[in-house]
């Protein structure tokens, strides 16, 4: 088995062992398994029902995972996504009167696009098109977007009437649980334990249950049905010429979104080549749109590359083979619901804060004697959590390295696939 495991997935080649992928699937699994809970409740008032939506999440996740290890060979994980799941209760289902069923129809028809758009060379060209310093950016902001997100999830930072976002209380259960996790785990990591993520995840969920601070609801349960959301959608009614706005943004921002994560994650893994390209895209293209399309048949909002998978690289995950512990998770995830739902968030929070600040790290490679490269890359790092979107962070970065680059003199530095990217969010930011 462990010969057929190396041949299939290049466990040597890429200096890595058994042990360490599924140590890193774990990790990203647990990192990730909040979307059980966390899609089926938002997803819910939109009118979908809970336990229906809980199955087509996992089911959804399994799905994407499986065909992005054993396709693309990529250590990362897919799930209905943050943001997008929002995007579809909240502005597509109540903003704008939609039922449900043509929001899911919305979103098979923007997985179908991004599918074509993935066998093509098209979105190849325009990610390996992205500059150096870009990809950098990208990666520094996606940390510290997850750092803004783990310390939102711990009520270390709160909303402010007056300035927006304060600190919140530090004396709280959740806060205190969340810093001495990253603290524990950094401190282990500084060890050389690569199970530091785990260890410290764990440890805090055990003080959480201990102490009556966190809901243990048990280990075991019976899958709920999945029949009332299982091929619900209503293609006819997304084809009405009111959903086209919906289904360009639902494109958009799987697209960019993807293309953020993948770049990330991939850079972090050590998977491009001397010139930053990412090996076998196409094939992770395919893995990402696919997922949306069969999420939605599921009965979920569209499926996504996550950026928690970069847990799992810093536990030492360099192949497909912790994609593929990551899917089967989620499958057992049906069975042991309870457990994984009783992991609670502040415990997630300590580890994405670890995380954020190794993916920081790329801020040293930006090249900041040249401005009309370290500005952009700058803008596009910081716009991801000050918008709360991948997808917005790059494409204001994106525009302001055309702007920055053709006052400068220098627009013949300005790759085509990098304008038309820039145009296409000039366009959506305007009129959608």
């Amino acid at each position: 088995m462990g010969n057929f495991l190396n041949d299939y997935f290049d466990l040597v080649g890429r200096g890595t062992t058994v042990s360490r992928e599924l140590n890193a699937g774990l990790t990203t699994f647990l990192a990730m398994a909040y979307i059980t809970v966390v899609n089926p409740l938002i997803l819910s008032d939109a009118g979908m029902d809970f336990g229906a939506v809980f199955v087509a999440t996992c089911t959804a996740a399994a799905f994407g995972c499986l065909v992005m290890g054993l396709l693309a060979n990529y250590p990362v994980g897919l799930a209905p996504g943050m943001g997008q799941n929002a995007f579809f209760t909240y502005a597509v289902v109540i903003g704008s009167g939609q039922p449900w069923q043509a929001a899911l129809g919305a979103v098979f028809i923007s997985g179908i696009l991004f599918v074509l758009i993935s066998l093509s060379p098209l979105r190849a060209w325009l990610i390996n098109s992205i500059p150096r310093n870009l990809k950098l950016g990208m990666a520094a902001g996606i940390g510290f977007f997850l750092a803004f997100i783990a310390l939102k999830n711990a009520g270390v930072v709160v909303p402010s009437t007056a300035t927006f976002i304060t600190l919140g209380d530090l004396k709280s259960f959740a806060a205190v649980m969340a810093l001495l996790g990253f603290f524990a785990i950094t401190a282990m990591a500084a060890r050389g334990i690569r199970s530091a993520v785990i260890i410290g995840m764990g440890v805090i969920s055990l003080i959480a249950w201990f102490s009556g601070q966190a809901n243990f609801v048990g280990v075991i349960a019976a899958p709920p049905s999945m029949q009332p959301v299982f091929m619900q959608l209503d293609i006819v009614q997304a084809l009405d010429i009111s959903m086209l706005s919906i289904i360009l943004t639902l494109l958009l921002v799987d697209l960019f979104d993807t293309a953020g994560t993948l770049v990330a994650v991939a850079t972090r893994a050590k998977m491009v080549d001397a010139e930053g390209r990412l090996r076998r895209l196409n094939r992770a293209l395919i893995a990402d749109s696919s997922a949306t399309v069969v999420g939605a048949l599921m009965g979920t909002s569209s499926t996504t590359s996550y950026v928690e998978s970069a847990a799992g690289v810093e536990s030492g995950g360099r192949t497909g083979l912790t994609a593929v512990v990551i899917g089967a998770l989620f499958l057992l995830c049906l069975l042991f619901a309870p457990l994984a739902q009783s992991i609670p968030a502040y415990a997630a929070a300590a580890a994405l804060l670890f995380v954020s600040g190794s993916m920081a790290q790329s801020l040293l490679g930006i090249d900041w004697e040249d401005i009309t490269e370290a500005t952009p890359a700058i803008i596009t790092a910081l716009m991801m959590p000050f918008s709360f979107s991948i997808a917005d962070g790059i494409g204001i970065g994106f525009i302001s390295f055309v702007i920055i680059k053709a006052a400068a003199g220098r627009y013949r530095e300005i790759p085509a696939a990098i304008i038309f990217i820039a145009a296409v969010f000039a366009a959506k930011f305007a009129f959608i």
